[in-house]
């Protein structure tokens, strides 16, 4: 029923075939987009984990939260900015401590992304932020292998990780060292499934070219690059990811649109870019769906 390629970063690219369009045009959208088979290339694991699972992970960990129940959990993941997405972020983070607690929240998505019929996923990672509560690589990384082999044999389902190094830092030397030890975990997993280097955080005064040096290292060493660049930075941010880190997708990358040569550049290329509509306005990128640039994008 689908025509497939495999595109030069390994994932598989859909198109409809005419029966496809026929039966698209027959049944409405949002059915026809649960039904189709669906890579996801654009989410982080710590931001996976569900309420109730964040509740038992805090109660089993020791960890205070700032709201007890699912529902005022919920309330507060609706992040209204970057910062108050950057703290909902960390408090998730903290409670994953033990290598059950990584394969659990694994699987759990997993469990989601097969209710969505993904057959597919690249999930991004943030080694560093368990790292530096004192993590050990050998804890966080069996509670991933562990769960992706689950969701592999019970699900059908393929993950492959995108371990990130996080951008902004007010030493700098503490930044370089984190990103030598995200770089230095992701090359020694390339066999547990980490497919790329991805680069996270705040554009904002951390442009892509100040992290050259480590791209370089893991393209070298045979991983991809998958940095995020052009949300709440410009078009700049995204050139800097194409030229300085050999970028092969973009993560968000909407404010490409407002430089029509890079728009052009990133289309010769084929160079594609993960939009993620809802995070740009709960960010505060744009302020209504009408304004998303996706349409023109596409």
């Amino acid at each position: 029923m689908l025509t497939t390629r495999p595109n030069h970063y390994g994932i598989l690219c859909t198109s409809m075939c005419p029966v496809m369009r026929k039966l698209a045009s027959q049944v409405s959208l949002l059915n026809y987009v649960r039904a189709i088979p669906k890579a996801e290339l654009h989410v982080h694991l710590e931001g996976t984990i569900r309420p109730a699972t964040l509740l038992d992970l805090a109660k089993r960990n020791g960890i205070d939260l700032p709201a007890s129940t699912e529902a005022e959990l919920q309330r507060w993941f609706s992040y209204r900015d970057f910062s108050h997405f950057i703290q909902v972020f960390v408090t998730c983070c903290r409670c994953l401590q033990c290598s059950d607690d990584f394969e659990q929240v694994v699987y759990e998505y997993g469990a989601e992304l097969s209710r969505q019929n993904v057959h597919y996923a690249e999930i991004t990672f943030s080694a560093s932020e368990h790292h530096l509560r004192g993590v050990s690589h050998d804890t966080y990384m069996s509670g991933l292998k562990r769960g992706r082999e689950r969701v592999r044999t019970e699900l059908g389902i393929e993950i492959n990780w995108i371990f990130n190094i996080v951008r902004k830092w007010a030493d700098r030397s503490r930044l370089e060292r984190l990103a030598d030890y995200v770089t230095d975990v992701a090359i020694d997993g390339k066999d547990d499934g980490v497919a790329a280097l991805g680069l996270g955080g705040d554009e904002v005064g951390a442009p892509p070219e100040v992290f050259a040096q480590w791209f370089d290292r893991a393209r070298a060493a045979g991983l991809h690059s998958a940095p995020h660049a052009g949300e709440l930075a410009g078009p700049e941010s995204v050139w800097g990811a194409l030229t300085a880190l050999g970028a092969e997708r973009i993560g968000h990358g909407v404010r490409a649109i407002e430089d029509d040569l890079l728009v052009s550049h990133l289309a010769e290329h084929k160079i594609p870019l993960e939009v993620c509509p809802k995070s740009n306005l709960r960010l505060g990128i744009y302020d209504q769906f009408d304004d998303h640039p996706l349409p023109v994008l596409h």
